[in-house]
């Protein structure tokens, strides 16, 4: 028991997981005393296991959302695992283990088809979808999961078609390299978000130990197909990114014009939908080339007449697209306003603006001029992209204000522009 009539020496903690203090002996030694309960095996236990699985400075090192997420992708993880042994034994059955009239080479042939259409997959998935991983990384997680599934029901299943059995497993091994490419970039990108102290290597090292120990845990049940979860939605669901991206973006704003609020993050990501373009009426080219928008001078003379902002914006109402060019100069919040810009006139187009908090009448006004019939829908467009220049003018300022007092973080994002920049004069350039 700790003297209460002698004075510690000093006091030292480890995070917020543990206390301790000092104090000095009649013999002039150090007599360290911890604070809190006494039962020694016990804290040694849990703080080993913290130290061997968790991030140095657990709870404080890591985003609110890294216990929920890791939780429910350790139960996912488990699962996999299970049922992954015994796609793996399937297999092996498939290809000639255990029969005596199979041949070695039949099963080499097998097993080498596989791997190639699989290395195949990687390298176009990579190709096609690298770049848009990290704008949506809960999508693509989820994504991954479920083609996982997908992969090993068809390993489990395909003894069962033995004419189509290196066709299946070439397809299987095809999703599932698809699978290593989306989860391991999204990995990536949750553990960016996880990491709250430049410490993105040892959140992911001990992702990598609970992986690991999770999958020795599925090593004593593989034997059992038991659905112990199905539900690999609650691990993505858990997240709570602060960076915007189309779909938070476009959540935010509908909900800012209906209420005149912005939502914050945490109340914005149970919301996000996980399907790929789900609630997405118009289809949105952020970064692209001039030329593959405009074929006239006069065109690009239009587009600049009265635009202050580092964004061009152009409609083609035939085709449902909205494509951005965007300036030099775009910065973060650029990017953020242009995007902003594209799903206003989205809103005007496809949501009713009755019940607007914000500017109902300059809404409602140019929603029904833009849904109005047109002997030139060309001009008719054009006019929509000056009109909602000066409607944005108007409420950019308070919804970025918003955004930023919400708790978003503005100074970068995941809305996924390409490459492409140009340089044009900007009549008195605003910096929004």
């Amino acid at each position: 028991m700790t003297n209460l009539g002698v004075q510690p020496l000093c006091m030292e903690s480890y995070g917020s997981r543990s206390a301790q203090h000092y104090r000095a002996l009649p013999d002039g030694r150090l007599d360290c005393i911890p604070e809190g309960p006494q039962n020694r095996g016990f804290r040694s236990l849990r703080e080993i296991f913290m130290l061997v699985f968790l991030p140095q400075g657990y709870p404080e090192s890591v985003s609110s959302d890294y216990l929920a997420y890791q939780i429910w992708d350790t139960v996912q993880a488990f699962a996999s695992s299970i049922t992954g042994t015994l796609a793996t034994q399937a297999v092996l059955k498939g290809v000639g283990v255990g029969d005596e009239a199979s041949t070695v080479t039949a099963a080499t042939v097998t097993w080498i088809l596989k791997d190639g259409t699989g290395m195949l997959g990687r390298i176009l998935f990579a190709w096609s979808k690298g770049s848009k991983l990290d704008c949506d990384a809960k999508q693509w997680r989820l994504f991954a999961d479920v083609l996982n599934d997908m992969a090993i029901l068809m390993e489990i299943l395909a003894p069962a078609f033995p004419a189509c059995f290196t066709l299946i497993v070439c397809i299987s091994g095809f999703f599932k390299c698809i699978v290593g490419v989306a989860g391991g970039a999204t990995r990536a990108a949750l553990t960016m978000h996880q990491a709250r102290r430049d410490n993105m290597a040892d959140v992911s090292a001990k992702d990598g130990s609970q992986e690991t120990l999770v999958n020795l845990a599925g090593l004593f049940f593989s034997l059992l197909l038991i659905p112990l979860v199905a539900d690999n939605l609650r691990a993505v669901r858990s997240v709570c990114m602060e960076t915007l991206n189309r779909a938070r973006l476009r959540l935010v704003l509908r909900h800012f014009l209906q209420r005149g609020k912005v939502l914050g993050p945490a109340l914005a990501n149970p919301q996000e939908p996980l399907v790929p373009g789900f609630q997405q009426e118009l289809r949105m080219n952020l970064g692209i080339p001039l030329h593959t928008v405009v074929s006239r001078v006069a065109d690009f003379q239009k587009a600049l007449e009265g635009n202050a902002t580092n964004h061009l914006i152009f409609f083609n109402r035939a085709a449902g697209t909205v494509s951005i060019l965007l300036h030099r100069l775009a910065g973060s919040v650029d990017v953020i306003k242009a995007c902003t810009h594209a799903f206003l006139l989205e809103v005007l187009l496809y949501q009713d603006v009755a019940m607007s908090a914000l500017e109902e009448e300059s809404l409602l006004d140019l929603q029904r001029r833009l849904r109005e019939d047109h002997s030139e829908p060309e001009n008719k467009d054009s006019t929509a992209i000056s009109e909602t220049h000066q409607l944005l003018d108007k409420i950019f300022p308070k919804f970025l204000a918003g955004l930023t007092a919400a708790g978003w973080v503005t100074d970068r994002n995941l809305l996924g522009p390409d490459e492409w920049r140009m340089d044009w004069t900007i009549p008195e350039k605003k910096t929004l």
